[in-house]
């Protein structure tokens, strides 16, 4: 039908109005696109503007986001398969038909990055003085030194593992990397052994270089080298198994389902309940099987059979196994001439210590303040929560938190806070993806010091980002609001890209303390002064302003959408989005991951246009900009467009008001986005993505941003206190 509607348009025939929006072709499938997504980060890897050691980083993202994407999306598929189910997916596909896609683009994609860090990047990195070798290219000297490494820092922590009738097969966990060792017994026959390659080791042991330096660009430059930990322990196997004959050992790894059905109604204790099933995750159903094109066929046969699988669940890769270990060397490298260039991040006059007398909620009275990171430091935000904990007129805090991290400013804020006598309620997301037993033991120690500890609501997640500072100042009692479309993990601030909103707004502070009553105790409120919140009237309200600006459109005024957002899934939104595009209303489309949109197809989406941004920061704010008839309504948030979070998920968006603030949004932010030439992918109506044709004046817009934070030190040396 659209190969139709293109030749029609083609003809100079106006095309079609299309009518069925149940047609699955206008569609594209969710997992698929989020497999384009992770084709688009190892375009980052190829990338050979991007700094090299930056190259890799991206290349061991792509990993960790397919060890991720299988066991959630594949074990998610697998499990409706073997349930029986067959409902058809939005573009058309059985569970099953699905299932066989997703693993051959998967496994593609796969063995399409293995190919390059053996071939591409490994050489690469060789010219520039990091040598990461097999085992079989060390030098004597180096062989010798790593022997003496792995006697003294690894073999104490080796556990062999036989497999015969008085020794079961072992289990193996989740993304572990193991070798399967075959020995030759006294009499000649072949055993089986697993060893596991623990995971405190790093996985890339450092040796000695040879030569120490090498001349890069014309300079004289330490050489790095290292070997693949396994690799050593495979050369050193004799000493787990003394006395035996070790005939070989092949490395494998395991990826198993992530999913953990919660039966909340039936749970006493959430905290408990969550527990139990992170405990279960790591004896999830094995869903991939990773090997060597090495290991003999009857090695193979002996894993598959032991661990439950089926041979279609096999990937033989070239090479080493797990490329998210690559992380580390990425990150930890002296090597700054191969990563991007260093900056600090910007902090506007009047939330620096140094120049507001230590009183950060007078600065905070004085006018709202919109913070972006990680181009803004993420330090106001903690320096808040500090004060609030210090401040004697400060008489409560209520805050939710979903990823914190493992060293967490934050919640020490929050302790202290408590320590000093504050009221504190936290709800701590429990189900935050891969983050439960981070958030159970934050969980668990701030109940240990008196805060009151909420887990979340029956059936939904909580996925708002919130902190309210309640003070007393004599005559009345002030709501101190921060609002942010990101976590409250000062690590992750540092690469993913959101914004937050300090206020003292009243409406928006009694919105958010009668979401907070929502949270924490029981309330049917419907009507919300200023916030949209989900699932209460997030959907609703969304509608009705994309229906406003329809009437614009209609009525001659000026209209426009920008939506960004990391993933457009939700149908009904979709086909909002499609009328629209049929009343001739211009959209733009910010969507980093996951679309399954299809814009410019004749008849249905000329008038969208979906861009991708993946860069250096990981693209994360969530922005609503609607003209509204030249009175311009911006709303950032938490939320993205899918059905789990407009009806499964506890989501806020809040409006921009400030002008300033709208200008920036407006003129700064969406429109580099918008003329992104260097890092933009846009969608085309047959679901691939292509880059943009290069321009004269070429424009990046997280290096526009960073860019904009260097004219803004300089503009307050000459002009303090005026920027916004």
């Amino acid at each position: 039908m659209i190969q139709s509607m293109k030749e029609e348009l083609m003809d100079g025939n106006p095309p079609n109005v299309v009518e069925d929006f149940n047609d699955p072709s206008l569609y594209n499938n969710r997992e698929l696109s989020l497999l384009d997504f992770q084709h688009r980060v190892f375009e980052e890897a190829q990338d050979e503007a991007n700094p090299l050691l930056e190259r890799l980083k991206f290349l061991s993202i792509v990993g960790s986001n397919l060890d991720e994407f299988y066991m959630v999306r594949v074990g998610g598929l697998k499990k409706q398969v073997a349930s029986g189910i067959t409902d058809l997916s939005i573009d058309g596909r059985t569970p099953t038909e699905l299932l066989a896609a997703v693993r051959e683009g998967a496994d593609t994609l796969m063995q399409s990055t293995h190919e390059y860090l053996l071939s591409t990047m490994i050489p690469e990195l060789a010219a520039a003085g990091i040598q990461i070798m097999n085992y079989a290219e060390l030098t004597d000297t180096q062989k010798s030194e790593a022997a003496k490494k792995y006697k003294r820092t690894i073999f104490p922590v080796l556990t062999p593992l036989a497999v015969d009738p008085s020794h079961p097969f072992p289990h193996i966990s989740n993304l572990s990397l193991n070798l399967a060792v075959m020995i030759k017994d006294e009499l000649g026959g072949e055993r089986f052994a697993r060893v596991k390659v623990p995971r405190p080791i790093d996985r890339l042991m450092p040796i000695v270089s040879d030569p120490w330096t090498i001349q890069v660009g014309g300079s004289s430059r330490r050489v790095f080298s290292f070997v693949w930990v396994e690799e050593v322990i495979a050369a050193n196997l004799q000493s787990l198994f003394p006395g035996m004959e070790v005939k070989a050992a092949y490395p494998f790894r395991v990826t198993r389902s992530a999913d953990m059905t919660i039966q909340e109604l039936e749970a006493d204790d959430l905290l408990e309940t969550m527990e139990e099933g992170v405990r279960q995750r790591r004896l999830g159903s094995v869903l991939r099987l990773t090997v060597n094109a090495n290991m003999p066929k009857r090695v193979r046969k002996l894993l598959i059979e032991n661990m439950g699988t089926e041979e279609e669940d096999v990937v033989v890769v070239d090479g080493p196994l797990g490329l998210e270990s690559l992380m580390d060397p990425a990150l930890g490298i002296d090597r700054f001439d191969l990563k991007y260039p260093p900056f600090v991040p910007f902090t506007p006059l009047r939330l620096k210590s140094e120049t507001r007398d230590g009183d950060f909620f007078k600065a905070l009275r004085s006018q709202n303040h919109l913070v972006h990171h990680p181009y803004d430091s993420f330090s106001p935000v903690i320096e808040f929560l500090e004060a609030a904990a210090s401040d004697p007129d400060v008489v409560a805090i209520k805050m939710t938190l979903y990823r914190v991290g493992n060293q967490s400013p934050i919640v020490n804020a929050l302790m202290k806070a408590r320590e000093n006598g504050k009221q504190v309620a936290v709800l701590v997301e429990l189900k935050a993806r891969f983050d439960e037993a981070s958030n159970i033991g934050w969980a668990r120690m701030l109940e240990r010091e008196g805060v009151h500890v909420i887990y979340g609501l029956i059936g939904l997640k909580t996925h708002s980002k919130i902190a309210l500072v309640i003070r007393n100042e004599g005559n009345q009692i002030r709501r101190y609001v921060h609002l942010s479309t990101g976590n409250y993990n000062s690590i992750t601030a540092h690469v993913y890209e959101d914004l937050g909103f300090f206020t003292v707004a009243p409406k928006i502070g009694a919105d958010v303390s009668d979401l907070f009553n929502f949270l924490t105790g029981y309330s049917e409120k419907r009507d919300y002064r200023k916030l949209f919140v989900a699932p209460i009237n997030m959907r609703k309200q969304l509608t009705e302003l994309i229906d406003r600006e329809i009437e614009h459109q209609k009525a001659g005024g000026e209209a426009h959408l920008i939506l960004k957002t990391n993933a457009l899934v939700d149908k009904k939104m979709i086909h909002r989005l499609y009328r629209a595009s049929q009343a001739g209303l211009r959209i733009d489309l910010l969507v980093r991951g996951i679309c399954c949109l299809r814009p410019g197809v004749p008849g249905l989406s000329e008038n969208i246009r979906v861009i991708s941004i993946v860069s250096r920061f990981l693209e994360h704010s969530r922005i609503y900009y609607f003209t509204n008839g030249g009175k311009e309504e911006i709303y950032l948030g938490s939320a993205d467009l899918m059905p789990r979070n407009l009806n499964r998920r506890v989501e806020v968006l809040f409006p921009i008001q400030d002008r300033n603030y709208v200008r920036y949004l407006r003129d700064t932010v969406l429109e580099s986005y918008l003329q992104d030439s260097v890092k933009a992918r846009y969608l085309t109506a047959d679901g691939t993505y292509v880059r943009p044709e290069p321009v004269e004046n070429n424009l990046s817009v997280q290096e526009k941003l960073l860019s904009v934070r260097a004219e803004w030190v300089e503009e307050e040396k000459e002009h303090p206190w005026e920027l916004f």
